[in-house]
């Protein structure tokens, strides 16, 4: 039933483990000596950790609408139970609450 969500699903997952794991190889390069290119470096390396932090939050709310298919509790929300619009699942396939429960947090 939600096959395409799940594909989906596991192809962004991929593409952020990917993501995440070339940003933690450019975290970990020797700085220049000179410095005025370490405080570039230094800049760059903020929007890495920054960049790693979100795409391991993404990846975490992937492996849980993973989990939920896998329980059968995918498509539901996880607030009122009421089922998730195939739309918003279609545009969020990590979406976890209907729209109305949404709203509300």
């Amino acid at each position: 039933m939600y096959q395409e969500y799940r594909h989906q699903l596991e192809e962004l997952k991929q593409e952020l483990e990917l993501r995440v794991a070339k940003a933690r190889t450019s975290l970990s390069n020797k700085h220049s000596a000179d410095w005025s290119e370490q405080a570039i470096e230094r800049e760059n390396e903020e929007v890495l950790v920054e960049l790693i932090r979100e795409g391991e939050q993404e990846l975490e709310q992937i492996k849980k609408s993973l989990a939920r298919m896998n329980s059968g509790e995918y498509g539901l929300c996880s607030d009122c139970g009421d089922a998730i619009n195939p739309e918003r699942l279609q545009a969020m396939p990590m979406a976890t609450n209907c729209i109305q429960c949404a709203k509300k947090s």
